[in-house]
């Protein structure tokens, strides 16, 4: 990444149009972690006042507790949109349980993100069908893409709507060789990140924008 960014500052195009110059901007979202409602509710309330659009809500560990923080971001940013990320917290019952909560209250997330565990291929299939079909809600793989040969298995078996991939993960050449990949075959693609330093974060997001292919 240090190389990719060297090049482009030695010739003196900005990395998103060496990435295939699609757009100069891009929209994120801002994560609420795992945490109490009172304090999801604080955090939603900063961003909405930062101006976030959408946030993403770790969730998976208790399913009351899960709903109970969903109410409250709600209630201090009402127009947001949500993405729901699980990180492997549920079983596929408990996860289309959530789905049917939420339906319930009037709360549809955009995305469900990585509901159960990593191997559990046949529960993510589950979860996925009954979120697109019943509720119009799509599921990303997440913990699930490891390495190529995860990525052709999801796609090749329908078994989610969106890819969650990485910088860190795959490297930018993984990277364009999996939005290669993926654009055949109809799936969304999101972008994410975990603990990257301050160069990789930036050519994460001047990759997503020069390609122009993130959801």
């Amino acid at each position: 990444m240090a190389l990719v960014d060297a090049v482009a500052n030695s010739i003196d195009v900005p990395l998103w149009r060496l990435f295939g110059g699609v757009s100069d901007s891009l929209s994120t979202a801002a994560t609420i972690p795992t945490t109490s409602s009172a304090k999801a509710f604080d955090l939603a309330a900063k961003y909405y006042k930062l101006g976030f659009k959408t946030l993403e809500i770790k969730l998976g560990r208790n399913l009351n507790a899960d709903i109970e923080v969903l109410q409250a971001v709600r209630a201090a940013h009402p127009h947001c949109l949500f993405i729901l990320d699980a990180n492997e917290g549920y079983t596929s019952k408990e996860a289309i349980e959530v789905l049917h909560k939420l339906n319930e209250k009037g709360v549809i997330p955009t995305v469900f993100e990585q509901p159960v565990h990593r191997d559990d291929w046949r529960g993510l299939g589950d979860v996925s069908n009954v979120a697109r079909h019943k509720y119009g809600v799509s599921v990303a793989a997440d913990e699930s893409c490891r390495d190529l040969t995860d990525i052709k298995k999801l796609m090749e078996e329908n078994i989610v709507d969106v890819i969650n991939i990485k910088l860190s993960k795959f490297g930018v050449l993984g990277i364009l060789e999996i939005v290669e990949m993926v654009k055949k075959s109809g799936l969304e693609l999101m972008i994410d990140s975990v603990a990257e330093t301050r160069l990789a974060t930036g050519v994460a997001g001047h990759l997503a924008a020069g390609l122009g292919c993130f959801r």
